[in-house]
């Protein structure tokens, strides 16, 4: 006899569960054993095979041509005694033949049915007539028999495999919810990295999860909700995982995108449903991901009719309720998980629903670090990779975007047949994290790449004359993604969390250094510039009407919104702009000077080196990279410029780098790409 497998389970009927499983747990919930087949599929099975069983056991009658039997009865050849059936559509009769009696059957003309002439002709023989009635398991099987198998072909395919609205319909109370046991959660908070503030105060949650009695014993009360906010890419489903694996309860996972559904109140009885479940497994940590896609903001008195959604008020009503329902003494934890925590409804995120709300962001200059070492456990680095240096170049990345570096480096290290990844392909696999893939199929002119290498190097000088400016990193012109045909990277020293007005200032000098550049050497301009005069005037008018560096208007901050409201949509009726059009006015006026003044100080800068602009232009064509420190010695005279003929012969006689040229703009290095 065959033992069962370890992933098949033996059913109470005694076979084996050959199908995906019962329940709608994820991989730790307990499955029901599933029969073989459905019930009604059995049902067809044997009236299948009755119907064969009979036809088996039935011998047929052969059938002739019409003529044919029209002409035996003629002859007489029809046995005595045997009546000759008739049926709506054929004739049934026993007639002698060389090897005995045997019974033939024709079918009669259409043209034909339903009249008497051949009753008539059978009458003139003298032969007796019998109706041939139809059989009622023949009529069952041919008339009802289709209709139910189609019914049951509907009903597996639509209701069973598909699960759409038609299967909800029938099963309001069934929920999508993932279920992790225990021993399936290995997440621990040894996992997470660059997240220490997050992570200790969520050791207190694991804490009440494991022992609620040490905090009850002087009258505090467990919280019951903890909102994780931060942007995409953080952690906060990994913090969450983790917690449960600290805490070795169950894990309920759901997406708030999962409660809604085109039923109305379908979302609601998943609520219900979901913390049943969890009241029944505690103590259990529920993890909703996604929560403002149910938690949204109700529609109130003045917005009433924009925007509202029954199916999803409904379930924020009944989440509402049932979050104030149960006792979280009991050891069930509510989590959610959101990037948006400004449309989130009051009710929501108030004391006594979500008690809690740790902010999970982007990690600093040490937290990437340790993000790099946990993702770069299980890849084989080179002696010579320094992740702090690659922590340094990516300010601004998330978890994720670090994830997804070493995972760039280990694909392109592997690709270039390499046995460790070494800190060329961690440098463009930042590249590519940020500025998209080379474009090496883009052939620009001569004419174009002069444009576009005096372009970046206008911006690199002006950064290296800046006192505030952060240190040029490289400059490229390999076009890079959909737009950047070059790129002037400059690298923080360190992670920088306030900007003071010189610093800005010297930021608009830096982006205005490349139009600067194109009116210095052809006395014209091109289109390259748009991106960076945008990224000046927003900084310019972020400056005045929200930092307050301006001395016409003071230190006055009107925020995010303009004349026309927030984001510039048009204001709804009673709603005042947020300043006057006086005051709009003087703002503009403001913007324009302080552009315009960094257009000023970069042109003085790049006339007082108008010759080295040149010069270093023509090599970065050549080289098409050019390195940060080599700027340095070019710019400070302790390196000499070399000509277009010695670059040339340096790169022949230099040996094929291991990887191709590598740029980048990091989000914070105010440049053009």
């Amino acid at each position: 006899m065959r033992m069962p497998k370890n992933n098949e389970k033996k059913s109470r009927w005694g076979g084996f569960d050959l199908g995906g499983g019962g329940g709608d747990g994820g991989p730790g919930a307990p499955r029901r054993p599933q029969r073989l087949f459905a019930p009604w599929i059995w049902a067809i099975l044997i009236l299948l095979l009755v119907v064969v069983g009979r036809s088996a056991l039935t011998t047929a009658p052969r059938v002739i041509f019409y003529s044919d039997f029209l002409q035996k009865v003629a002859q007489g050849q029809v046995v005595q005694g045997e009546p000759v059936k008739i049926s709506p559509s054929a004739v049934t009769g026993t007639f002698q033949t060389q090897n005995g009696p045997q019974e033939l059957t024709a079918n009669i003309p259409q043209i034909l049915q339903g009249t008497t002439s051949l009753t008539d002709f059978l009458g003139q023989h003298g032969v007796k007539i019998e109706a041939a009635n139809p059989s009622p398991f023949s009529g069952f099987l041919f008339t009802i028999l289709p209709s139910l198998f189609l019914f049951g072909i509907l009903y597996f395919f639509l209701f069973r495999r598909i699960g759409g609205g038609a299967a909800s319909a029938l099963n309001l109370g069934r929920n999508r919810v993932k279920i992790y046991d225990r021993k399936e959660m290995k997440t621990t908070f040894g996992d997470v990295a660059g997240l220490d503030e997050a992570t200790e105060e969520l050791r207190e949650i694991v804490e009440f999860l494991r022992t609620p009695k040490k905090y009850q014993r002087l009258g505090g009360r467990i919280p019951k909700g903890v909102l994780l906010l931060g942007p995409p890419g953080c952690g906060k489903t990994l913090l969450a995982r983790a917690v449960a694996g600290e805490a070795n309860v169950p894990f309920f996972f759901m997406s708030g995108s999962e409660f809604v559904e085109m039923f109305v109140g379908l979302g609601a009885a998943r609520v219900r449903e979901l913390f049943n479940q969890a009241k029944e497994k505690a103590p259990a940590l529920v993890f909703l991901d996604e929560i403002d896609t149910i938690g949204k903001g109700r529609a109130g008195a003045l917005g009433a009719g924009l925007g509202a959604h029954d199916e999803r008020e409904q379930t924020l009503n009944q989440l509402l309720v049932e979050m104030d329902g149960f006792d979280s003494s009991k050891g069930v934890i509510i989590m959610a998980a959101t990037n948006r925590p400004d449309v989130l409804d009051p009710a929501l995120v108030r004391p006594g629903r979500f008690d809690r709300q740790v902010v999970v962001d982007r990690p600093d200059l040490r937290g990437r670090e340790a993000i790099l070492h946990v993702h770069a456990r299980g890849v084989a680095l080179a002696p010579t990779v320094d992740l702090q240096l690659i922590a340094a170049r990516t300010p601004g990345f998330t978890g994720a975007d670090l994830a997804n570096v070493v995972n760039e480096a280990a694909l392109l290290a592997a690709r270039n047949e390499k046995n460790a990844v070494g800190m060329t392909e961690l440098e463009e696999a930042i590249d590519r994290a940020t500025a998209g893939l080379e474009r090496k199929s883009r052939v620009m002119s001569d004419r174009e790449r002069e444009i576009v290498a005096k372009h970046e190097m206008g911006h690199a000088l002006v950064a290296l004359s800046c006192e505030n400016a952060d240190p040029v990193h490289r400059v490229s012109i390999i076009p890079r993604g959909a737009a950047a045909l070059g790129m002037t990277m400059q690298r923080p020293l360190e992670d920088r969390y306030l900007l003071t007005e010189p610093e800005l200032k010297d930021r608009l000098t830096i982006l205005l250094g490349g139009r600067t550049a194109e009116e210095i050497c052809f006395k014209q301009i091109s289109t390259g510039a748009q991106n960076d005069l945008e990224r000046a005037t927003d900084i310019a008018r972020a400056m005045v009407t929200e930092y307050g560096m301006s001395e016409k208007i003071g230190p006055l901050s009107f925020g995010h919104n303009g004349f026309r409201g927030t984001e510039g949509r048009l204001l709804f009726p009673g709603e005042t702009p947020e300043y006057s059009g006086a005051l709009a006015h003087v703002v503009d006026e403001e913007v324009s000077r302080l552009v315009n003044e960094a257009h000023e100080r970069a042109r003085t800068i790049l006339e007082e080196h108008r010759d080295v602009l040149e010069r270093l232009a023509i090599l970065l064509m050549v080289q098409e990279v050019i390195e940060g420190r080599d700027l340095h010695a070019y710019m400070d005279g302790s390196k000499p410029i070399p000509t277009a003929e010695e670059a040339h012969r340096a790169i022949r006689e230099t040996p094929a780098a291991s990887g191709p040229g590598i740029t980048v703009d990091t989000p914070e290095s105010g440049l053009d790409r």
